[in-house]
């Protein structure tokens, strides 16, 4: 009988090493498409020996999901920058970044420092910055003049734009109406009033719309055929469109286009920090962060990751932003907690508007 209850012992034993080995060779990723090509996930498994399992999301997904499991299931998470400090606070579904397990000189150093205090929590920091980009409008110069979120809603465009019915568009329109809605972050009855200003202009923008997109591939097929004649969409979207119809650019908006920055945030409950401390430093290596930032379509927070990229995308963000549009990036701050839950319920009551 002892022998036996060793044996058992000792096979549950060889299980549990086993079982750890294999976590030990896996990084469990939630992220963005196009943010994991696929001769860059290979180039990791061969250099490093870990096998990556991607997942891909959005942040609303992504805070859902780790959410539901108080930060189980993944190693490595990608939200955007803003909206790391809220859900902290708020679910607990992130851990503290070991910033000396991070290779901080391949970084932008203001970026990285524009995220340190934007992701920190209790004296503790969050994330680290990987890419980032912008939105704002695609136009269709030849049928269009819009130069500001609010022309959406001009007689011109009756029934050709497109937008998201998310809370970038509600921020948006606030600052083309001559509010700033991130000064009122945290006074959520003065954020409320503002965001039931920006719903009714909304909501009386319907008749403009054409379609609420959710899915990149109708937007820009709308673009595409003329469908549209603007709409509000992320600057790569607008820049690969401009390659194929020249009367088709993004725009930065005259109250500013909205900047965003995607990281790299380890979930509370992940198993494998150190793969994914593997994955960070190596994605941020510049030529790695050049591969990345040309699939995603976006620009890297990485130094030196910009020499690498495609030369028409570097013409068309210098068209898109002379210096005065680009000082004029709204950069999204961290997202208190309430916030989002007040931008929903503006956002059902523009939905469900006749």
């Amino acid at each position: 009988m002892k022998n036996k209850i060793s044996r058992v012992a000792l096979a549950a034993l060889l299980l549990t090493v086993g079982a750890a080995h294999a976590q030990d060779k896996t990084l469990r990723l939630i992220t963005w498409a196009d943010y994991v090509p696929k001769d860059v996930m290979e180039q990791f498994t061969k250099e490093t020996g870990i096998k990556v399992e991607v997942t891909l999301s959005n942040n609303e997904e992504m805070i859902s999901k780790l959410r539901a499991t108080a930060g189980a299931g993944f190693d490595l998470a990608q939200p955007s920058q803003d909206r790391i400090a809220g859900p902290q606070a708020e679910f607990g579904i992130y851990k503290p970044m070991d910033l000396s397990k991070i290779k901080s000189e391949q970084f932008i150093p203001s970026m990285l420092e524009a995220t340190r205090l934007n992701t920190t929590v209790g004296g503790k920091v969050y994330a680290v910055p990987h890419i980032w980009g912008t939105d704002g409008l695609v136009v269709n110069t030849k049928t269009s003049k819009a130069a500001d979120y609010t022309d959406l809603c001009a007689a011109e465009n009756a029934g050709k734009v497109s937008m998201r019915l998310k809370r970038p568009t509600l921020i948006a329109f606030a600052f083309s109406m001559g509010k700033n809605p991130f000064a009122l972050y945290s006074d959520a009855k003065a954020y409320g009033a503002l965001m039931d200003d920006v719903g009714k202009a909304l909501t009386e923008c319907k008749k403009n719309v054409k379609f609420y997109w959710d899915g990149k591939d109708q937007l820009l097929a709308g673009m595409r055929s003329g469908e549209l004649t603007t709409a509000m969409m992320w600057d790569t979207g607008g820049w690969g469109l401009n390659k194929t119809n020249p009367d088709i650019k993004f725009v930065a908006p005259k109250s500013g286009a909205l900047g965003w920055v995607d990281t790299f945030a380890l979930p509370a409950k992940g198993k494998n920090d150190e793969a994914a401390y593997a994955w960070i430093n190596f994605n941020m290596r510049p030529e790695i962060a050049a591969k990345v930032a040309t699939s995603a379509g976006n620009f890297t927070a990485a130094k030196g990751g910009d020499a690498g990229m495609d030369p028409v995308l570097k013409k068309q963000f210098a068209d898109s932003f002379p210096e005065a549009a680009l000082k004029n990036i709204k950069w999204y701050p961290a997202v208190p907690a309430g916030i989002e839950d007040i931008e929903g319920r503006v956002l059902d009551r523009i939905k469900a508007a006749k």
